[in-house]
């Protein structure tokens, strides 16, 4: 299962356990980020395609680490007329570890087991009570 998303003006194709470098994300290493502009989910069986987004799918990732890129260098020069400028840059980015694509048929399976569980224990709890 593969999953198009788009995060920081730009569009990326994530599957689970991929590591992915994203522009900058302000968020802490270890928390988790959620991404709810999903383009594109596809599963062996089929594909759903979003019109702009895909309602109810959401990828969930783990941010492992920040970090700058490699250094590139800008240069100026104009012909003739003694001008050079050198600038350097090294754009940051934010290492995230996708964890899961949440379908909605997903959701559904897991409200139900948190409804069966929920039940449980309130059925555990009026049983102690009488």
């Amino acid at each position: 299962m593969y999953a198009i998303i788009e995060s920081c003006g730009k569009q990326y194709k994530v599957a689970e356990g991929d590591v992915i470098f994203f522009e900058k994300l302000e968020a802490e290493e270890g928390k988790k980020v959620t991404f709810d502009n999903v383009v594109l989910v596809s599963d062996e069986k089929k594909i759903e395609v979003g019109a702009p987004y895909v309602k109810g799918v959401k990828v969930e990732g783990k941010v492992v680490s920040h970090g700058k890129g490699k250094k590139i260098l800008v240069y100026k020069y104009k012909a003739k007329k003694n001008y050079r400028r050198t600038q350097g840059h090294r754009q940051p980015y934010t290492k995230v570890e996708i964890t899961k694509i949440k379908t909605t048929a997903e959701k559904a399976t897991e409200a139900k087991a948190e409804v069966k569980t929920a039940e449980k224990k309130t059925a555990t709890k009026t049983t102690a009570k009488e």
